[in-house]
């Protein structure tokens, strides 16, 4: 019987796939060739691991030359919306096992592989090409690769515009090809063993369509310097990429033997993860210039303090990568400053910004998890120790932006113009979610890490028991007997915020210790449940609130408007899952009602958006609609996190990895 083989449908032809490379940088795009993000790209370094991000080379123009037909393997999208050259046709199967992979039907006789992955071993993209046949070929059958380069040289935020100062030179060696745009970014080196055909050229005015959606520049002009052609009858076709930054080998061998090689160590060692979610939580582990942090999210956001000890609860502690997790916590106790931990290392500059009020908190829990395996040495326990007993120090006597321990021993934060907790939505001086005063989640965070510190330091007993006294004559609400989300609002004694918000979850989920039990807990489970839980995470505020907004979408300022305002959050299904479970019999029915019920709807998000990734945010309304950025590392980590909590074993087993398909697709 002869395969019936269809096309993809435009839907999933801009669904995204992530290459990280381990220092920051990566390689991007979408399952339809088609660049729709200015950070889309095969090459894009990091020139100051995890930061200093640079796109050097953007993408390529390939085809297929067949007995004087041309048939297009890359697709690209010019303003003001026109695609060209479409390959929907000819698209007839996408897999990310084990790295990005598509295949192309060509005619009769003719399909072609092609394969995009990043070694991390050495930072380089490698592309590889492949013609398969299914008949016997004709005698004058003749079948020739092109691939054009499409090069920039810019930041990876900007955009690139033609311009007379990009250097298209060349420097041929052999299978070795090398330009440098602009003096003041690192080469780019090429190679192949195609040929090479120097014919430079601007290729201008392509369309970012998901720029264009944020309410942001869109276009650009790429320069291309030349051609590669390859005889696909005779050998497979290889591209490898680097920029000359110190992570690719100086002397590199046979481009085919040097691609090879690179595969099979990538291969092996992606099948060392058991499972698809561990290979994706890989992608956020990275270098820095000494030890290990974890980029918040791709494409746009680095390290983060709030994100990073979120994150690694389940990327790293929860997964057993117990070597990074300690490395990681103890660069950032070395960061502690007037009892806070920085909340961001901005990309450009040395100086760290303390503008967060639980990030620091959020240190305590991660340091509990990492302690609570067992595996730290008596060094680290102490050095971790000290830096938990000097955060709390430093918010007992009282820090910047007006944190401190109150007199009821609860904890007070905020000063007008500054967004201190995870609600951090500003745009230009409008804090959008300012909630000064004593935020719910705060004060779980804080009683959470007295009594983790309580452990070691019986000074803090006294006062984690008086913060629990008073959280639960202050917080809960008579109406509902759920949790107010912020009393003392703008520090007026007595002010309560009753907004119906995802933050009272911490006190009964998501943390070690239970702040309410109880009734209590019943209570604020069944109003997330009841207002705030979808398929994809929980809204963070009720659609019965006049300021909901059920759509993140429209300019910068209307996203973080809506940014806290209604739009969902896959990473607090997490806390959700726990604080249900809590509330449920803890026995094996629960366990897969939970996952039933949670964990299914969350997982088939894998299959869109960020392929084997956890989406950034959807909107409030639905069908819920996956945005921010398509690749979020908190919202991965807390998947597994809450996935062990339930019973998933993570395994070192390569062979389990070697026999998932999870993205595999044939149309």
């Amino acid at each position: 019987m002869t395969r019936v083989e269809r096309p993809f449908d435009i839907g999933r032809l801009e669904d995204e796939w992530l290459e990280a490379d381990g220092f920051g940088g990566f390689a991007s795009g979408t399952v339809g060739t088609l660049r729709t993000r200015r950070y889309h790209a095969l090459l894009l370094t990091a020139t100051r691991a995890p930061a200093g991000r640079v796109v050097l080379a953007n993408g390529i123009e390939a085809w297929i030359e067949a007995n004087g037909a041309r048939y297009p393997l890359t697709m690209q999208r010019y303003a003001p919306d026109i695609l060209y050259p479409d390959i929907a046709a000819s698209l007839i199967a996408f897999d990310t096992m084990p790295w990005p992979t598509w295949r192309f039907r060509i005619d009769a006789w003719t399909s072609v592989v092609a394969e995009a992955f990043v070694a991390k071993a050495t930072c380089e993209t490698v592309l590889r090409w492949r013609a398969e046949f299914e008949h016997d070929v004709p005698r004058d059958r003749t079948i020739t690769l092109h691939v054009r380069p499409l090069l920039s040289g810019r930041d990876y935020h900007a955009l690139h515009h033609e311009n007379g100062a990009f250097d298209f030179t060349a420097c041929v060696d052999g299978e070795r090809v090398q330009w440098q745009p602009y003096r003041d970014l690192p080469a780019i080196r090429a190679l192949t063993n195609g040929a090479y055909g120097h014919a430079p050229d601007w290729y201008r005015n392509f369309c970012y369509v998901r720029e264009r959606e944020r309410g942001l520049d869109f276009t650009e002009d790429l320069a291309t310097p030349g051609v590669f052609s390859f005889e696909l009858l005779s050998d497979a076709a290889v591209m490898v990429l680097s920029a000359a930054t110190g992570h690719a080998p100086p002397d590199m061998q046979a481009a085919s033997a040097h691609a090879d090689a690179l595969a099979n160590t990538e291969a092996s060692r992606r099948a060392a993860f058991s499972s698809r979610l561990q290979r994706s939580a890989d992608a956020y582990v990275v270098a820095r210039s000494t030890g290990h942090t974890i980029v918040a999210g791709f494409p746009w956001f680095t390290d983060w303090g709030r994100d990073t000890f979120i994150a690694m609860r389940g990327l790293l502690i929860a997964t057993g990568r117990h070597a990074e997790a300690e490395s990681i916590l103890l660069a950032w106790a070395g960061t502690i400053s007037e009892g806070m931990c920085p909340n961001r290392f901005p990309d450009y500059g040395d100086e760290p910004e303390y503008n967060s009020v639980d990030a620091s908190l959020w240190f305590a829990i991660a340091v509990h998890d990492y302690l609570s395996t067992g595996h730290a040495s008596n060094d680290t326990r102490d050095r971790l120790h000290e830096a938990v007993d000097t955060i709390l120090s430093g918010y007992t006597q009282g820090t910047r932006y007006g944190i401190r321990a109150d007199d009821d021993g609860l904890l007070r934060a905020g000063v007008p113009g500054v967004q201190l907790t995870w609600m951090d939505a500003k745009v230009g001086d409008w804090v959008v979610t300012p909630r000064i005063g004593k935020p719910v989640e705060v004060q779980a965070l804080w009683f959470n890490a007295l009594q983790i510190a309580s452990r070691w330091n019986a000074h803090w007993r006294e006062p984690a028991m008086r913060a629990a006294q008073s959280f639960a004559g202050r917080f809960v609400d008579p109406q509902t007997g759920a949790l107010f989300d912020n009393v003392d609002v703008d520090h007026v004694r007595g002010a309560v915020d009753r907004s119906v918000r995802p933050n009272q979850i911490f006190a009964a989920g998501g943390l070690p210790f239970a702040l309410v039990e109880g009734e209590t807990a019943r209570a604020v489970v069944a109003q997330v449940e009841a207002h705030l839980l979808t398929p994809l995470g929980l809204r963070t505020l009720s659609p019965e609130d006049p300021a909901y907004r059920g759509r993140y979408v429209g300019t910068p300022f209307d996203r973080d408007g809506a940014y806290h305002q209604g739009t969902v959050w896959p990473w607090l299904l997490g806390p959700f899952v726990e604080a249900w479970l809590r509330v449920q019999r803890l026995d094996a029915a629960a366990r897969d009602a939970a996952r039933t019920r949670f964990l299914v709807p969350l997982d088939a998000h894998l299959d869109r958006a960020g392929l084997d990734h956890i989406s950034e945010v959807a909107d409030g309304d639905a069908p819920h609609a996956p945005g921010g950025t398509p690749f979020q590392a908190w919202s991965l980590g807390e998947r597994l996190r809450v996935g062990v909590l339930l019973g998933e074993r993570i395994s070192a087993d390569p062979s389990a990895a070697q026999r998932e398909h999870p993205n595999r697709a044939t149309m």
